[in-house]
Protein backbone atom coordinates (compact mmCIF):
# COMPACT_ATOMS: atom_id res chain seq x y z
CA UNK A 1 0.00 0.00 0.00
CA UNK A 2 1.49 3.67 -0.99
CA UNK A 3 0.44 5.88 1.75
CA UNK A 4 1.07 9.88 2.02
CA UNK A 5 1.90 11.20 5.27
CA UNK A 6 1.02 14.77 5.84
CA UNK A 7 2.51 16.02 9.05
CA UNK A 8 6.13 14.88 9.00
CA UNK A 9 6.99 15.61 13.00
CA UNK A 10 7.68 12.87 15.77
CA UNK A 11 4.29 11.32 15.03
CA UNK A 12 4.73 11.33 11.60
CA UNK A 13 8.33 9.52 11.95
CA UNK A 14 6.89 7.15 13.83
CA UNK A 15 4.23 5.91 11.71
CA UNK A 16 6.60 6.01 8.48
CA UNK A 17 8.95 3.18 10.81
CA UNK A 18 5.80 0.93 11.52
CA UNK A 19 4.23 1.68 8.45
CA UNK A 20 7.60 0.44 6.44
CA UNK A 21 7.91 -2.84 8.70
CA UNK A 22 4.21 -3.76 7.87
CA UNK A 23 5.54 -3.80 4.07
CA UNK A 24 4.12 -0.37 2.78
CA UNK A 25 5.85 2.71 1.18
CA UNK A 26 5.83 6.12 1.75
CA UNK A 27 5.59 7.96 -1.55
CA UNK A 28 4.77 11.96 0.17
CA UNK A 29 5.72 13.34 3.63
CA UNK A 30 3.95 16.64 3.14
CA UNK A 31 4.84 19.47 5.82
CA UNK A 32 6.10 22.75 5.08
CA UNK A 33 8.34 23.16 7.75
CA UNK A 34 10.12 19.52 7.93
CA UNK A 35 10.39 18.42 4.49
CA UNK A 36 9.17 21.44 2.67
CA UNK A 37 6.96 18.92 0.38
CA UNK A 38 3.70 19.83 -0.53
CA UNK A 39 0.58 18.03 -2.25
CA UNK A 40 1.29 19.02 -5.49
CA UNK A 41 4.46 17.82 -5.92
CA UNK A 42 3.65 14.09 -7.61
CA UNK A 43 4.01 11.84 -4.49
CA UNK A 44 0.47 12.62 -3.39
CA UNK A 45 -1.12 11.54 -6.23
CA UNK A 46 -0.37 7.84 -6.58
CA UNK A 47 -1.35 7.24 -2.85
CA UNK A 48 -3.41 4.67 -1.63
CA UNK A 49 -4.39 6.55 1.57
CA UNK A 50 -3.64 9.61 3.57
CA UNK A 51 -2.30 9.87 7.20
CA UNK A 52 -2.56 13.68 8.82
CA UNK A 53 -1.09 14.40 12.07
CA UNK A 54 -0.51 18.41 11.99
CA UNK A 55 -2.36 21.09 14.26
CA UNK A 56 -6.35 22.01 14.51
CA UNK A 57 -4.89 25.06 12.79
CA UNK A 58 -3.84 23.58 9.40
CA UNK A 59 -6.24 19.94 9.85
CA UNK A 60 -9.40 20.86 8.24
CA UNK A 61 -7.91 22.23 5.18
CA UNK A 62 -5.31 19.17 4.82
CA UNK A 63 -8.82 17.38 4.97
CA UNK A 64 -10.44 19.03 2.32
CA UNK A 65 -7.16 18.89 0.17
CA UNK A 66 -7.34 15.17 0.34
CA UNK A 67 -10.62 15.03 -0.72
CA UNK A 68 -10.05 17.17 -4.13
CA UNK A 69 -7.79 14.19 -4.65
CA UNK A 70 -10.29 11.73 -3.02
CA UNK A 71 -7.96 9.74 -1.61
CA UNK A 72 -8.87 8.36 1.54
CA UNK A 73 -7.83 10.11 5.05
CA UNK A 74 -6.64 9.12 8.35
CA UNK A 75 -6.42 11.61 10.89
CA UNK A 76 -5.45 11.56 14.73
CA UNK A 77 -5.38 15.50 14.83
CA UNK A 78 -7.83 17.31 17.70
CA UNK A 79 -9.06 20.32 18.77
CA UNK A 80 -10.93 20.86 15.15
CA UNK A 81 -13.98 18.83 15.63
CA UNK A 82 -16.07 22.09 14.91
CA UNK A 83 -16.02 21.38 11.09
CA UNK A 84 -16.58 17.66 12.42
CA UNK A 85 -20.38 17.97 10.47
CA UNK A 86 -18.95 19.06 7.32
CA UNK A 87 -16.41 16.03 7.20
CA UNK A 88 -19.20 13.95 7.59
CA UNK A 89 -21.16 15.56 4.65
CA UNK A 90 -18.85 14.97 2.58
CA UNK A 91 -18.31 11.32 3.25
CA UNK A 92 -22.08 10.86 2.54
CA UNK A 93 -22.96 12.73 -0.61
CA UNK A 94 -19.43 13.29 -1.94
CA UNK A 95 -18.32 9.30 -1.29
CA UNK A 96 -14.92 10.63 0.72
CA UNK A 97 -13.46 8.41 3.23
CA UNK A 98 -12.26 9.34 6.39
CA UNK A 99 -11.40 7.78 9.58
CA UNK A 100 -11.32 9.37 12.58
CA UNK A 101 -9.80 8.84 16.44
CA UNK A 102 -9.48 11.01 18.57
CA UNK A 103 -6.63 8.06 20.25
CA UNK A 104 -5.62 5.35 17.98
CA UNK A 105 -3.97 3.31 20.81
CA UNK A 106 -5.94 -0.12 21.10
CA UNK A 107 -5.46 0.06 24.72
CA UNK A 108 -7.30 3.38 24.98
CA UNK A 109 -9.98 2.47 23.23
CA UNK A 110 -10.40 -0.70 25.63
CA UNK A 111 -10.22 2.33 27.65
CA UNK A 112 -13.02 4.08 26.31
CA UNK A 113 -15.19 0.63 26.04
CA UNK A 114 -14.84 0.28 29.86
CA UNK A 115 -15.43 3.80 30.21
CA UNK A 116 -18.69 3.40 28.83
CA UNK A 117 -19.86 0.44 30.44
CA UNK A 118 -18.80 1.76 34.12
CA UNK A 119 -20.57 4.90 33.42
CA UNK A 120 -23.60 3.37 32.61
CA UNK A 121 -23.49 1.25 36.25
CA UNK A 122 -22.24 4.87 38.01
CA UNK A 123 -25.52 6.36 36.38
CA UNK A 124 -27.75 5.45 39.53
CA UNK A 125 -24.99 5.66 41.72
CA UNK A 126 -25.20 9.20 42.42
CA UNK A 127 -22.91 9.36 45.82
CA UNK A 128 -20.33 8.87 43.53
CA UNK A 129 -18.93 11.98 41.73
CA UNK A 130 -16.73 11.48 38.55
CA UNK A 131 -14.13 13.69 37.59
CA UNK A 132 -10.80 13.50 34.64
CA UNK A 133 -7.45 13.73 34.85
CA UNK A 134 -5.08 14.04 31.54
CA UNK A 135 -1.47 14.59 31.24
CA UNK A 136 0.39 15.20 28.40
CA UNK A 137 4.28 16.52 26.78
CA UNK A 138 4.70 20.45 26.85
CA UNK A 139 4.30 20.29 23.25
CA UNK A 140 0.57 19.62 23.06
CA UNK A 141 -1.29 22.46 21.69
CA UNK A 142 -4.72 21.79 22.67
CA UNK A 143 -6.16 21.18 26.31
CA UNK A 144 -8.03 19.16 27.40
CA UNK A 145 -6.92 16.06 24.87
CA UNK A 146 -9.09 14.88 22.47
CA UNK A 147 -9.43 11.51 24.40
CA UNK A 148 -10.24 13.47 27.33
CA UNK A 149 -12.82 14.89 25.31
CA UNK A 150 -14.09 11.66 24.17
CA UNK A 151 -14.40 10.04 27.60
CA UNK A 152 -16.43 13.00 28.90
CA UNK A 153 -18.90 12.78 26.39
CA UNK A 154 -19.41 8.95 26.96
CA UNK A 155 -19.89 10.07 30.65
CA UNK A 156 -22.02 12.78 30.09
CA UNK A 157 -24.06 10.72 27.83
CA UNK A 158 -24.55 8.10 30.03
CA UNK A 159 -24.88 9.75 33.51
CA UNK A 160 -27.54 12.23 34.00
CA UNK A 161 -26.29 14.55 37.11
CA UNK A 162 -23.47 15.71 34.50
CA UNK A 163 -24.75 18.18 32.09
CA UNK A 164 -21.02 19.32 30.03
CA UNK A 165 -17.50 19.28 30.82
CA UNK A 166 -15.37 21.87 32.42
CA UNK A 167 -11.74 22.35 31.77
CA UNK A 168 -9.77 22.23 35.60
CA UNK A 169 -12.52 23.68 37.63
CA UNK A 170 -16.14 23.23 38.16
CA UNK A 171 -18.71 25.95 37.87
CA UNK A 172 -21.75 23.83 39.08
CA UNK A 173 -22.20 20.25 40.50
CA UNK A 174 -23.34 18.97 36.82
CA UNK A 175 -19.96 19.88 35.64
CA UNK A 176 -17.47 16.99 34.57
CA UNK A 177 -13.67 18.66 35.49
CA UNK A 178 -11.19 17.91 33.46
CA UNK A 179 -7.67 18.71 34.93
CA UNK A 180 -5.27 19.27 31.77
CA UNK A 181 -1.86 19.25 32.70
CA UNK A 182 1.58 19.84 30.66
CA UNK A 183 4.89 18.26 31.45
CA UNK A 184 7.95 16.84 30.15
CA UNK A 185 7.54 14.51 27.12
CA UNK A 186 4.62 12.56 28.59
CA UNK A 187 3.09 10.48 25.74
CA UNK A 188 -0.34 10.48 27.33
CA UNK A 189 -1.98 9.53 31.01
CA UNK A 190 -5.69 9.42 31.04
CA UNK A 191 -7.76 8.76 34.36
CA UNK A 192 -11.17 8.39 35.23
CA UNK A 193 -12.15 8.83 38.88
CA UNK A 194 -15.49 7.84 40.84
CA UNK A 195 -14.83 8.91 44.78
CA UNK A 196 -17.55 8.82 47.70
CA UNK A 197 -17.06 9.27 51.11
CA UNK A 198 -16.19 5.81 51.76
CA UNK A 199 -14.33 4.47 48.55
CA UNK A 200 -12.29 5.53 45.26
CA UNK A 201 -13.01 3.38 41.68
CA UNK A 202 -10.54 4.31 39.31
CA UNK A 203 -9.74 3.24 35.60
CA UNK A 204 -6.50 4.39 34.09
CA UNK A 205 -4.29 4.59 30.90
CA UNK A 206 -0.49 5.61 30.63
CA UNK A 207 1.36 5.12 27.14
CA UNK A 208 4.49 3.99 27.55
CA UNK A 209 5.46 5.87 23.97
CA UNK A 210 4.16 6.89 20.65
CA UNK A 211 4.67 3.26 19.42
CA UNK A 212 0.99 2.49 20.18
CA UNK A 213 -0.53 5.43 19.04
CA UNK A 214 1.69 4.80 15.56
CA UNK A 215 1.02 1.51 14.64
CA UNK A 216 -3.13 1.83 15.50
CA UNK A 217 -2.72 4.74 13.03
CA UNK A 218 -1.02 2.20 10.11
CA UNK A 219 -3.99 -0.32 11.06
CA UNK A 220 -6.51 2.25 10.54
CA UNK A 221 -4.77 3.59 6.92
CA UNK A 222 -5.36 0.10 6.12
CA UNK A 223 -8.93 -0.60 6.90
CA UNK A 224 -9.52 2.52 5.38
CA UNK A 225 -7.96 1.98 2.23
CA UNK A 226 -10.79 -1.06 1.48
CA UNK A 227 -13.80 0.57 3.50
CA UNK A 228 -16.11 3.54 3.07
CA UNK A 229 -17.47 6.77 4.34
CA UNK A 230 -16.96 8.01 7.83
CA UNK A 231 -15.11 5.35 10.10
CA UNK A 232 -13.90 5.05 13.56
CA UNK A 233 -12.13 2.96 15.44
CA UNK A 234 -14.98 1.02 16.53
CA UNK A 235 -15.78 -0.22 13.32
CA UNK A 236 -12.56 -1.58 13.08
CA UNK A 237 -12.09 -3.25 16.64
CA UNK A 238 -15.32 -4.37 16.01
CA UNK A 239 -16.76 -3.72 19.81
Amino acid sequence: MKIALIGYGKMGKEIEKIAQSRGHEIVARIDPIATGESFEDGGFETADVAIEFTTPKVAFANYRKCFEYNKPVVSGTTGWLDKLPEIKKACSEEGQTFFYASNFSVGVNILFELNRYLSRIMNDRDEYDVEMTEVHHTQKLDAPSGTAISLAEDIIENIERKKQWKLNKAEKDTDLVIKAVREGQVPGIHTVKYESDVDEITIHHSAKSRKGFALGAVLAAEFAAKNKGFLGMKDMLKF
